[in-house]
């Protein structure tokens, strides 16, 4: 049998596919495989929106935007800081956030709704007391609604800022309203069904949104994760482009302000190039012919 010969690139391209899902998902070997798209399109299909936008390697500057706007919300982050490692995993809260909308995404119905059956399971563990007194629970609608939201709203900015394709004009609103499919199921009341709806729901969790220790700690962890040496210059310039995007009021409640000019002169152009060449990598984290 004639042994399989490699270039210099593709060799390249592979340690870099290893390192990017590493950071996605936690695992450098983590397997592609098929859909099988004639028998179960899954939730959404490759016609979709929601695959318009999640197949672009921008997702990584998506999820962490989103992250970061989650430590606003002084009951979510009650819940991720006393039910979850973050402090020796500050980055799983990433990964799995990556593994659910992967299969969710690009999976069967079957692997979906298991996904979202497990999710569903674990938040009925999740919940206790704010030092405030003020009770909190994973399962009630209104902290999935506002988990959800901010993903929506990030993966979606991330994307159009930051993908290697312009989206389609109506894919904004086809993508809102694909999303809350698997808000709802998630046990959310009310998902926004088009990006106007997006954005005001968003606007009435404002009084809500506060900076506490916990939010401080997660946000230290977010910024200086225990990542290897090799993958620390990739994750700057994806947290760079995460704290960029945030609203001017969520940057100042979490003291992370953009140097003038710093955005479109230094960290839009190294992270489109990031971007590009991770897309590359990876060839688009789920292209057209139903790999991901």
């Amino acid at each position: 049998m004639t042994p399989t010969l490699t270039s210099p690139l593709d060799d390249l391209r592979s340690q870099l596919a290893r390192s990017v899902r590493q950071v996605l998902s936690g695992s450098s070997d983590a397997p592609e495989r098929r859909v099988p798209f004639d028998d179960d399109p899954g939730l959404f299909g490759p016609g979709s929106a929601t695959w318009e936008v999640h197949r672009d390697a921008s997702m990584m500057i998506g999820g962490l935007r989103a992250l970061l706007l989650q430590t606003l919300h002084p009951p979510t982050m009650a819940g991720v800081a006393e039910h979850s490692n973050y402090r020796t995993d500050p980055l799983g809260r990433l990964h799995r956030t990556g593994s659910f909308v992967g299969t969710t995404t690009f999976g069967t119905t079957e692997e979906a709704d298991d996904a979202i059956r497990i999710v569903r399971r674990v938040h009925t563990r999740v919940k206790g007391t704010m030092a405030d007194g003020t009770p909190y629970d994973a399962a009630d609608p209104h902290l999935i609604l506002w988990v959800h939201c901010t993903e929506v709203d990030s993966f979606l900015r991330a994307r159009e800022r930051y993908g290697a394709q312009r989206l389609s004009a109506d894919a904004p609103d086809r993508y809102v309203h694909e999303m809350a499919v698997v808000a709802e199921r998630l046990g959310a009341n009310d998902a926004p069904r088009s990006r106007a709806e997006l954005r005001a729901t968003l606007e009435r969790f404002r009084p809500e949104l506060a900076v506490g220790r916990q939010a401080r700690e997660t946000l230290r962890f977010l910024a200086w994760p225990p990542i290897a040496l090799t993958l620390r210059p990739t994750y700057g310039v994806v947290f760079a482009a995460a704290a960029s995007m945030l609203p001017g009021f969520a940057r100042r409640m979490l003291w992370l302000p953009v140097v003038p000019l710093a955005e479109p002169l230094a960290i839009r152009p190294a992270a489109t190039a990031l971007m590009r060449t991770l897309g590359w990598a990876l060839g688009e984290l789920g292209a057209d012919d139903g790999t991901r």
